[in-house]
């Protein structure tokens, strides 16, 4: 038995430190690699890929994990978990054939260059062609699954166990009742709230601030790192080497301020996943929307309150001189200004699962066939204005705005969504244990941590979406804290 487990923890090691590697090759092609380069990265990626494809999908590994598999009632709980998982990783790409594989690898590595000038050059039409295949690869692969379910409902099953088109549809009803009346309500009773916000930091003053808000909120700088990209995101070659970006818009300084903090909620969750995980491939988060509870807790559960600020602008030793001259409240009620906007990364808590709407439906019209690629900036605008009453100018900030599509993430955006549910069931659990209004006014963002690294962070894979939730909120997703939440909220500061 201890020749088989060392020969499953070596062959989980390579497999690992091929991750890593793809890890590294994603980093340099969304930070600072030219664009000339993103042809060799591409095919490098592909290549490291295959590699991983074929480890995983070798009779070697699954004789290991057959022969695994009969003793499974001796092996430990973390041997047992990895066991499962692989079993349904395998389960998922053996049939896919490996040819195939590596292309839809390469073609996303490309895709990112493609949509990053389509965006600039405000060119749908240029980006479309590819767009279409990912989205083509992601049908077929389902299909070959063989699964009864529709496409997309086992998309959404793979970011978060357990669910499909019905729930999702429930939840985007129930924004569409309580939160798009509240909406309009608002926007017909409109205050320039943000108008007290609204001035130029140079970038070297918001790189400064950045990090000093990561180091307050308990982002580990010594094994991390922040950097800048067209589209914040989060990426962890392993738990001491978490990689975050931002970026930096001179007369929008709090856009900075609110990605690095979204990005560090990320990132800390990486950093306290338990250190026996550490060379297992459960040091990740439980699933995509339990990850994005975590940066939705600390991006506007903490980062949007008032206490927060009151501690900050207290204990911080770097700030922006221009907060000085004005009061709590106007800090609070700026940065919390409903204002429909155009750019989901930019929006206001209100409507950003709005935001997550209008994306979930045109996934989903896509894969089954109700909608074209080619027709997206039509659709993509026409459903913009129906939700939150604003049209864009241009695909740049329509339906080129996000990255994701590009890298192949289709059905991710659900995750955002789930991750603002989540994060308020959250909040009620900890409102129990801890009084986090006195402790976010004397900075002691550390009780926070070690809290939600003992009841979420610590366990990374090893327990599914639904257990820890379970035991760490007594139910499983419930919108009704969230939709309460954001009506009581939103009430208040406008009267």
């Amino acid at each position: 038995m201890e020749d088989k487990i060392k020969r499953f923890k070596n062959k989980i090691k390579e497999k690992k430190m091929l991750d890593s590697m793809l890890a590294l090759l994603q980093w340099d092609l969304e930070t600072q690699a030219p664009k000339g380069g993103y042809k060799l990265i591409s095919e490098m990626i592909g290549e490291l890929s295959l590699k991983s494809y074929n480890l995983t999908t070798s009779q070697e590994f699954y004789e290991i994990l057959e022969e695994l598999k009969k003793s499974i009632n001796v092996l430990d709980d973390i041997t047992r978990r990895e066991l499962e998982l692989l079993e349904e990783e395998i389960e998922k790409i053996k049939v896919i054939p490996s040819d195939e594989y590596k292309m839809y690898s390469e073609l996303t590595a490309k895709a990112q260059g493609i949509w990053e000038i389509a965006r600039e050059n405000n060119d749908f039409a240029s980006f479309a062609p590819i767009l279409e295949q990912i989205f083509n690869f992601n049908r077929k692969f389902i299909e070959y699954r063989g699964e009864k379910q529709d496409v997309y409902s086992v998309i959404l099953n793979d970011y978060e166990k357990g669910m499909n088109i019905e729930k999702l549809d429930f939840f985007f009803d129930e924004l569409k009742k309580e939160i798009v009346p509240l909406l309009k309500e608002i926007t017909k009773n409109k205050r320039d709230f943000q108008e007290k916000i609204k001035f130029q930091v140079s970038e070297v003053d918001q790189k400064n601030f950045s990090n000093e808000i990561l180091k307050y909120i308990g982002f580990n700088l010594e094994r991390g790192i922040l950097s800048e990209s067209a589209h914040p995101f989060t990426l962890t070659v392993n738990k001491d080497d978490v990689r975050l970006t931002t970026r930096y818009i001179k007369e929008l300084p709090f856009s900075s301020v609110f990605s690095t903090i979204h990005e560090g909620g990320h990132g800390i969750y990486e950093q306290n996943i338990a250190e026996d995980l550490k060379e297992t491939i459960l040091s990740d988060g439980a699933s995509m929307g339990v990850h994005e509870s975590q940066s939705r807790f600390y991006e506007n559960v903490i980062g949007r309150s008032k206490e927060f600020w009151y501690g900050l602008l207290e204990k911080s030793k770097f700030k922006y001189k221009e907060l000085e001259n004005l009061s709590l409240d106007e800090i609070y009620k700026g940065i919390n200004e409903v204002s429909p906007s155009l750019i989901r990364v930019e929006a206001d808590e209100l409507t950003y699962s709005l935001h997550i709407m209008v994306r979930y439906e045109i996934e989903k019209g896509i894969l089954s066939g109700e909608y074209l690629v080619k027709d997206l900036p039509n659709i993509w605008n026409k459903k913009m204005y129906e939700y939150l009453g604003v049209i864009p100018k241009s695909d740049s900030e329509g339906v080129l705005q996000d990255v994701h599509w590009s890298c192949g993430l289709i059905g991710y955006f659900p995750s955002y969504a789930l991750g603002n549910v989540y994060s308020l069931q959250i909040l009620n659990a900890m409102k129990k244990e801890i009084n986090i209004e006195g402790v976010l006014e004397r900075g002691e963002l550390k009780k926070i941590k070690t809290w939600l690294e003992e009841k979420i962070h610590k366990y990374g894979k090893l327990k599914t979406p639904k257990e820890i939730m379970i035991e760490v909120t007594g139910e499983e997703l419930n919108p009704v804290y969230y939709i309460d939440y954001l009506k009581e909220k939103y009430r208040e500061i406008y009267n």
